[in-house]
């Protein structure tokens, strides 16, 4: 209806204005429109007023007009309808100049003033009194009304009229009369429910804006610099806004300061306090800081002065107060974060505001037990927030307030520990199961909300406190109701974010570290206890600041770490583990390389930050799965750098060390039972680790970390290699490898004594599992499976043991075996798919589960650990008793702690005494089936080897140990089918691949196994008795390998005593050859390996004097070489230069480690056929014992080769012009060469061979020599088949094709002979060399010579002649040794290895015969010495002289001859044979001379030749000493 009136009354104007307007223009006369607007008027009664209005829009628009005809027709239409519209409508609209033209009125002047006139009274003339002198009764009346006794039945709508009556009688102003409502409701601030209904009944007196006007009037008053507004004034205003009086947006305005100032004040506050931070770490001068310090108090003095009246604090204050949060959080919205907040009367009354809301709900769950509380009273204002009264309404309300409190909640601790029990409370409930869907989603909300708080409140309010370390434990109690995860993330915003989002924690945090410094530059062992208070008050608040440094500090000094970890006693569990996390935040920094700039070695800053775990995790109790989850994430990702770390917390809290420095002693202690071990197994006895080994194992259990942690060790082993080897330092991958394994030996030996049989079983998978499925290492498999098999046999044999009570042996015995096939059967069943099934073919599935299931602790019992132990105990017992200054208690129970270890001791000893009895005889009962050899004996062995004895040896040095003791064990059994001699032949033979493919710690167990190896060798070579005792009758020491299954006791086929001498030179000769091939080689691994290799097995090799000094030569090499190279080479090399020197005293000489038998001979003396090794001795071993010194001189060979062939002529010739002189026994001098030129041929030829048949792992030549040589055959026959037997590979006899063969020989040195003088004449320097060395040997031969001549009437013996020399060979005194030194440095020499093939093989030489009267001279002289140094020692070696007799009578021979030449002719005739002959006879060995470098040496000049011949000359003298002549 009323939009239709609207429209109409639109209408009529319009109409009314086109027809005024068509007027005004002229198209129509003013009488017709004044009619027609006479006929309208009665339509309407408001027509008159819309005439007046259309007239007022004309009357504007003609004045503005040029044209005046128009103006006058408007002015004649409106003269027209004056009957129609008054005089008074018309004075109102229109312009007075208008009124004056049409006679209204006089003048527009005086109208317009009169109008100002009666505008002023109207508007502006006071009608009320506003000042209360003006109406002093009034307003006293209006005072007294509101002043009175409000406790009555006197009711705010009384008093209002009682107001209006006033305003009315006194003409009181009623703004004035508002205003000092509220001045007197300001001073009666407790009558809320009286003055609130009467100023909201009087605003409808008033308009809106008045009350905001009023107090902003009232505000703005105070806003004077020396101004204070009343807290009177705030209360009025907030209680107004809460009842929603006026609006916050209306009185803002009114307030200072302005939002622009606060920002620009917080700004201001986060400068000052970066200018705080970096001026706490400048490096200031002392009289720089005095000044500073005066400066920074004048400013705080002046700051603390006056501090600025902020109106919109104030009201904020007020609001929260009277509990409007509403109103108070648009307020603090306005504001940057936190600065409403950090003013304490502000968090102070946020944080009561808070206590209020939670009460209810804190005393229904948060007080704890046995705890009263002071109780909270609520508001009395009904608009204050809803009290919570569960954790849902606490979210929705409180949460909010104290995300706004931030860390000013530390204003307030007692509200802290409310919100933390509150929050225990929590999740104590949301830990507990049976809820429904809904109710976990809220609860995971609540969770969620609850880490918030932690996270924005609670953590930097604990940063605010001083020194509370009650709070800190408070906290902890709802922490540790966190996963780890969570709370290690709330750390990590504590400390990298927190700090800096607030400009107070930026100052304390600079101040944290300042005091962190002052501490920590004063901490020493001596001052741990004040130091720790004060590191403890300081973590107490600031926790992850101080632990950062402190860390940093022991990354750069490791010095620091025992009393740091000293000093740490005095903290919190909250403290301990924020350390924690600090840890794992320190070793996962990306900005730290794990490797030194060498790339070779682990950066120190690792290692110490190890340590540091260690120590921390064992001495407190700080949770370890965030870093136990932490090593097997960096294993995952494959880095293995941080294993350091697990394997210093296993070494530190269990107890359990992994080292390779152990001593022999350590090493038998840890083949005991766990209390041997602990006492006498590692470097450090580490007690009291049971609470720490204890938290470790529930850590790995809980979080189910055990199995992963130890497959992820195996599996990385190899991925050091393949995938972080890539571009790193060899040296660098076999550390990592080596921490690797050695930390899972280490890990897997702590679960093996700590996890009980129940907690194994169920955890570790079985072997196919492991190897098939998880793809672990058969060696880590079988490592990590062992324990669990050894836990289950024993409680399979404890069930039987019950169920049949027995005590006889027998039965115990027979239950054991039981209980292991019971256990071990489905371990047989499970390995067969490990490997091919040609595997099973020569060792049975039984024997490889027998092998890797079982341990030392198994095999024997170190019955000597155990004495030294129980006595070392019985030491302290008498220490104890003879110390008189301990007290009795202590003297008591330290002898009771002995006396308890000592009974543990013996008793373990028992126990295992035992338990390897019923070992051994179940392994007596299985060791028929174990090798099933359906192949060959040498392939047995080799599967035995390859899948059992090398992976093995190498895993740990007790598995060394191990395999040693386990090969011994299985020849002792009288294992068939197993060869004990082959197995030790293979291991000694070559061990260059071997050596060269371990890392460092794998050389040092591989040593170690040998070292045993080697042990047991050497205990068979030293005795006869206990030889045959040992292996004389066992099958391992079969020489001919018979059809499978035949261990015949044909003592001819047994290995004897004499020939199993030789075998064990031929192995100490092998060791050698590979230790100067590695040595040699250059090569970084090679020469580290075989450098450790050697230290290890130095007790028992080397035992032969020219092959120590063969090594010692190379490892002299090795130290000038490698000093300023590599520095770790040299500092091996001359650790073992130093201990191989001294052992040289207890090397003894090759014919005194094996006795060779002399040469045999026939009737005819020219061919002498018989080897260096004679007719006992296998070929090979002669042959390579001469071999390694023919490498040694090879260059010096080569060298005078040049100068040789200058010199050949002029030897033809001199031999041409000598006359052929016969020998006593008739044989020619050309026979002499024929004989010799024949055997030398063979024997260098025969060498070759032999070197290549050393190096096939079939059967070993020495075994198939040995079967032929053992027999018991007449001397001669077998001297006339001696050089036959050289080449004997079959144990048959030898077939036709080998006689053919050495009849073609025979004929090809038959054809040489024109080369022969060569030899003659280095058999001639020979001589001269033995003599100047050897003169006792000489004087002997004489004594021997003269009695021969006697018996034969002056006559020379015959070649061939039976032989019976009284004297031996006597020893020197060390000063004669000396100068036969100097006098043989003082002229070349060819090799040592020629001089001993001749001196040994050839005796007739084409030279002329000393005059008799010379010779019969020398011979008395020396026969007068010889004898009485030969009565002396005539009974000591009368064995010795029978073996060595007849050699000694050639080289005596040898050395007359060569004295009758000339000098001139000698020297010549000597260097050209020299040249010739150590080019013709040692043409191999040195592995690292190849044919480039031998056509190099060719080319070298003459001077430097004669220097390499000197070289050589020395070389060949210093081991010449030790290698006897036979």
């Amino acid at each position: 209806m009323f939009s239709v009136i609207s429209c109409l009354s639109t209408d009529i104007q319009q109409a009314l204005y086109e027809l005024a307007y068509h007027v005004v223009r002229g198209n129509l006369k003013h009488d017709q429109a004044s009619n027609v607007l006479g006929d309208v008027i009665e339509f309407r009664e408001d027509m008159p007023s819309i005439l007046a209005d259309v007239f007022c829009i004309l009357d504007i628009e003609t004045s503005c007009l040029e044209e005046k005809n128009k103006r006058d027709h408007f002015t004649q239409l409106v003269l027209a309808c004056l009957y129609l519209v008054s005089d008074t409508v018309l004075k109102e609209r229109l312009d007075p100049e208008t009124l004056e033209s049409l006679g209204l009125i006089k003048q527009s002047q005086q109208f317009n003033q009169k109008s100002v006139k009666i505008k002023t009274k109207l508007f502006y003339k006071q009608q009320k009194f506003n000042l209360l002198r003006e109406e002093n009764e009034g307003y006293a009346k209006l005072i007294a009304e509101l002043g009175q006794d409000l406790s009555g039945n006197i009711t705010s709508d009384l008093i209002l009229e009682n107001i209006k009556s006033l305003i009315g009688c006194f003409n009181l102003d009623p703004n004035r009369v508002l205003d000092i409502i509220l001045e007197v409701y300001e001073c009666r601030p407790e009558y809320d429910d009286f003055f609130v209904p009467l100023i909201e009944s009087y605003m409808y007196m008033c308009e809106p804006q008045t009350l905001c006007h009023i107090l902003g009037f009232k505000f703005k008053f105070y806003q004077d610099p020396s101004g204070e507004t009343p807290s009177s004034l705030y209360r009025v205003a907030a209680v107004l806004l809460q009842h929603n009086l006026i609006d916050l947006e209306d009185l803002y305005v009114h307030l200072l300061p302005g939002d622009n100032a606060i920002i620009e004040e917080h700004k201001r506050e986060i400068v000052e306090a970066k200018q705080i931070v970096r001026k706490l770490t400048m490096v200031v001068l002392s009289s720089e800081k005095t000044e500073e310090k005066e400066k920074e108090k004048e400013k705080e003095e002046e700051k603390t002065e006056k501090p600025p009246d902020n109106q919109k604090l104030g009201l904020l204050e007020a609001l929260l107060k009277i509990g409007d949060w509403h109103h108070a959080q648009s307020i603090m919205d306005q504001m940057p974060p936190f600065y409403s907040t950090s003013h304490k009367p502000i968090a102070i009354a946020l944080c009561q505001l808070v206590h209020v809301t939670i009460e209810p709900l804190y005393r229904r769950v948060g007080v704890p037990k046995g705890a009263k509380g002071s109780p909270v009273s609520s508001l009395p204002n009904k608009r204050a927030p809803k009290q919570a009264e569960s954790f849902e309404e606490l979210r929705k309300e409180v949460f909010n307030m104290l995300c706004y409190l931030g860390p000013h909640l530390s204003h307030d601790p007692i509200l802290f520990a409310k919100v933390v029990r509150l929050g225990k409370a929590f999740m104590k409930e949301f830990q507990s199961d049976g809820s429904k869907q809904e109710d976990k989603e809220k609860m995971e909300t609540l969770f969620s909300c609850l880490l918030s708080i932690t996270d924005q409140v609670l953590l930097p309010s604990l940063s605010l406190m001083d020194c509370n370390a009650c709070m800190s434990e408070e906290l902890w109690g709802m922490f540790k109701t966190f996963p780890y995860q969570y709370r290690y993330r709330l750390y990590g915003q504590w400390k990298n974010e927190t700090y800096n989002s607030h400009p107070l924690l930026v100052k304390v945090k600079a101040q944290t570290i300042d005091r962190a410094k002052y501490i920590m530059k004063r901490l020493t062992k001596e001052n741990v206890k004040p130091s720790g208070r004060q590191i403890g008050k300081l973590s107490h608040s600031n926790p992850t600041i101080l632990f950062d440094y402190i860390l940093s500090q022991i990354q750069k000094y490791d010095n620091l770490i025992t009393p740091v970890v000293d000093s740490l006693k005095y903290l919190t569990s909250l403290n301990y583990d924020v350390l924690a996390y600090c840890i794992i935040e320190a070793l996962a920094n990306p900005e730290k390389e794990r490797m030194k700039h060498d790339d070779t070695t682990i950066s120190s800053w690792l290692q110490s930050l190890a340590s540091f775990c260690g120590a921390i995790f064992r001495k407190y109790p700080i949770e370890l799965a965030g870093l136990l989850q932490y090593v097997a994430n960096q294993l995952k990702a494959g880095k293995s750098f941080d294993l350091l770390i697990l394997k210093e917390v296993v070494q530190k809290m269990a107890g359990i060390e992994i080292t390779e420095e152990m001593t022999m002693e350590q090493l038998e202690a840890m083949t005991g039972g766990e209390q041997l071990k602990a006492e006498g197994g590692y470097f450090g006895q580490i007690r009291n680790t049971k609470k720490s080994s204890q938290r470790l194992k529930d850590a790995l259990l809980d979080h189910d970390l055990a199995l992963p942690l130890c497959l992820l060790m195996a599996q990385q082993r190899n991925g050091v290699v393949f995938q972080e080897g890539g571009e790193k330092h060899l040296k660098l991958v076999g550390k990592l490898y080596d921490q690797c394994h050695d930390t899972l030996v280490q890990f897997g030996g702590f679960l093996a004594s700590n996890l009980s049989t129940e907690d194994y079983i169920k955890r570790v998978p079985s072997i196919d599992v492991l190897c098939n499925e998880f793809h672990t290492p058969h060696d880590a498999a079988f490592f990590l499976s062992r324990p669990m098999y050894a836990h289950h046999i024993s409680s399979k044999y404890d069930e039987l043991k019950k169920a049949e009570k027995g005590n006889k042996q027998q039965h115990k015995v027979h239950k054991y075996i039981t209980s292991c096939e019971l256990v071990m059967a489905p371990v047989h069943e499970a390995v067969i798919s490990l490997h091919l099934p040609k595997v099973w073919d020569d060792i049975s599935p039984q024997f490889y589960a027998t092998f890797w299931s079982l341990t030392m602790y198994d095999l024997a019992v170190p019955h000597s650990s155990y004495d030294r132990e129980v006595n070392k105990l019985k030491v302290q017992m008498k220490a104890i008793d003879d110390n008189q200054e301990m007290p009795p208690n202590k003297k008591k129970k330290e002898k009771e702690r002995c006396t308890a270890l000592q009974d543990k001791l013996l008793e373990e000893e028992k126990k295992q005494l035992e338990h390897v009895q019923r070992v051994l005889q179940r392994l007596k009962l299985e060791k028929d089936n174990w090798l099933l050899a359906k192949s060959t004996k040498n392939e047995t062995i080799t599967k035995f080897l390859q899948l059992c004895i090398f992976p093995r040896c190498i895993f740990s040095a007790i598995d060394a140990v191990y395999c040693a003791h386990f090969v011994e064990l299985v020849h002792q059994q009288k294992t068939p089918n197993f060869s004990t001699l082959l197995c030790y032949d293979r291991v000694f033979s070559d061990i260059i691949y071997t050596v060269a493919s371990c890392t460092e710690n794998e050389a040092s167990r591989y040593g170690r196994f040998l070292c045993c190896m080697l042990e047991t060798v050497t205990r068979w070579h030293s005795d006869r008795v206990i030889y045959e005792k040992e292996c004389g009758n066992y099958p391992g020491f079969l020489t001919i390998l018979r059809a499978t299954g035949f261990d015949g006791g044909n003592k001819a086929d047994q290995l004897d005593y004499e020939n199993f001498r030789h075998v064990v030179h031929k192995w100490h000769y092998k060791l050698t050859k590979a230790s100067v091939h590695c040595l040699e080689t250059g090569e970084y691994t090679h020469i580290r390996n075989i450098l450790i290799v050697l230290t290890k097995i130095l007790p028992w090799y080397p035992k032969v004097l020219n092959l120590g000094q063969a090594l010692e030569r190379r490892v002299h090499k090795i130290c000038q070489e490698e000093k300023e190279k590599r520095p770790d080479l040299y500092a091996l090399a001359m650790g073992y230069s130093g201990q191989l020197k001294s052992r040289k005293p207890f090397m003894i000489p090759e014919n005194e480690f094996h006795h060779k038998d002399p040469p045999a001979r026939n009737a005819v003396p020219a061919t002498v056929q018989n080897g260096p090794g004679g007719a006992g001795m296998p070929t090979s071993l002669a042959i390579n014992t001469v071999r390694l010194e023919e490498g040694t001189t090879e260059e010096t060979a080569d060298k005078l080769k040049e100068k040789s062939q200058g010199v050949v002529k002029v030897i033809n010739k001199t031999v041409n012009a000598t006359p052929k002189v016969t020998t006593s026994n008739g044989n020619s001098a050309s026979n002499s060469k024929i004989i010799k030129e024949k055997d030398d041929k063979e024997k260098s030829g025969k060498e070759k061979d032999k070197e290549k048949k050393d190096k096939t792992p079939a059967a070993t030549p020495e075994m198939k020599a040995l079967g032929k040589d053992g027999k018991d055959k007449p001397k001669e026959e077998r001297a006339n088949k001696d050089e036959k037997a050289r080449e004997i590979k079959e144990k048959t006899p030898k077939s036709d094709k080998e006689k053919e063969k050495v009849k073609k020989e025979e004929k090809a040195s038959k054809e040489e002979k024109s080369k022969m003088v060569v030899t003659i004449i280095e058999s001639k320097s020979t001589a001269e060399k033995e003599r100047e060395k050897e003169p006792s040997r000489e004087r002997d031969l004489a004594k021997e010579m003269k009695s021969k001549e006697n018996a034969k009437g002056g006559e020379k013996v015959p070649v061939a002649g039976s032989l019976k020399s009284p004297v031996p060979r006597s020893e020197t005194s060390e000063s004669e040794r000396e100068q036969k030194r100097r006098k043989v440095d003082t002229h070349s020499s060819p090799s040592h290895s020629s001089t001993v093939k001749v001196s040994i093989h050839y005796i007739n030489h084409t030279t002329p015969t000393l005059s008799k009267s010379k010779e019969r001279e020398v011979e008395k002289k020396d026969l007068d010495k010889s004898r009485e140094r030969s009565r002396e020692r005539e009974k000591k070696d009368e064995k010795d002289r029978k073996d060595r007799k007849r050699y000694v009578f050639y080289f005596f021979v040898c050395v007359c001859l060569a004295f009758t030449c000339c000098e001139l002719k000698l020297s010549v005739l000597f260097l050209a044979g020299s040249s010739k002959h150590s080019k013709s006879e040692s043409p191999s060995d040195s592995p690292r001379l190849n044919e480039k470098e031998k056509e190099k040496n060719k080319s070298k000049s003459s001077g430097k030749d004669k220097g390499d011949s000197i070289k050589a000359e020395k070389m060949e003298k210093s081991s010449s000493g030790s290698k006897k002549v036979k």
